[in-house]
């Protein structure tokens, strides 16, 4: 099975997960994009949505899937009622890295307003501690030099990530050579860095389930 078809399985299995009349949040990412074009099949079932990307936004509309904006969804209902989305890895206790895509912060805010976060996987995204993959920091454009040092301090490498803007017209700094034994100490330290909008750590809002697809079909975790 390749790994396309992996991310397929696991996308329609995220579907089990969507609740009928309710509203959801839905991530960003090639993961994802197999979720909505899932999703579009099922899509009278459900309320709407809240993309955590306008890249996201624009592939729900094409299949005609409402689009809310998060305030206007929460003045609705309390919680979406679960966060679809795939990560750049995972560790074993379900901590991830996201930011791949340059969406981090709006990944972050949907899953923190979901009751529950499924995260869709294929197996080549497990690994043992998070830092394999660059961890993105998506920072205010002024700090970009005072972020990097303190990466640099951590014993990580800094990149700016060119020619790259997020959808809240900020800056990425992808930081290479991390080994994140501890994803909760590193997210809180990093946030804490005058400048920093959020990383790519989501230990706060780890996934509560991982779909990952494998070459026999897709494991719950």
């Amino acid at each position: 099975m390749t790994q396309d078809e992996m991310k397929q399985r696991v996308a329609e299995a995220a579907l089990e997960y969507v609740e009928a009349g309710t509203i959801i949040g839905v991530g960003t990412g090639s993961t994802a994009n197999k979720f909505i074009d899932a999703l579009a099949g099922i899509k009278d079932s459900i309320r709407g949505t809240v993309a955590s990307s306008e890249a996201t936004a624009e592939r729900l509309r094409g299949h005609g899937i409402p689009v809310l904006d998060l305030n206007d969804a929460l003045a609705e209902v309390e919680r979406l009622s679960v966060y679809v989305d795939g990560a750049d890895e995972f560790d074993p206790g379900r901590n991830l890295t996201k930011g791949g895509g340059g969406a981090l912060t709006r990944e972050k805010i949907t899953a923190a307003a979901s009751r529950r976060f499924v995260c869709i996987v294929d197996e080549t995204k497990r690994v043992e501690h998070l830092g394999g993959f660059p961890l993105p920091i998506e920072v205010i454009p002024m700090a970009r030099e005072l972020v990097a040092a303190k990466a640099r301090g951590l014993g990580g490498e800094p990149a700016l990530r060119e020619g790259f803007t997020t959808d809240n017209g900020n800056i990425i700094l992808d930081v290479h050579g991390l080994v994140i034994r501890d994803p909760l100490a590193l997210e809180d330290e990093l946030n804490s860095v005058p400048g920093v909008v959020t990383n790519g750590i989501f230990a706060h809002q780890k996934a509560d389930i991982i779909l990952m697809g494998t070459a026999s079909g897709v494991e719950r975790l």
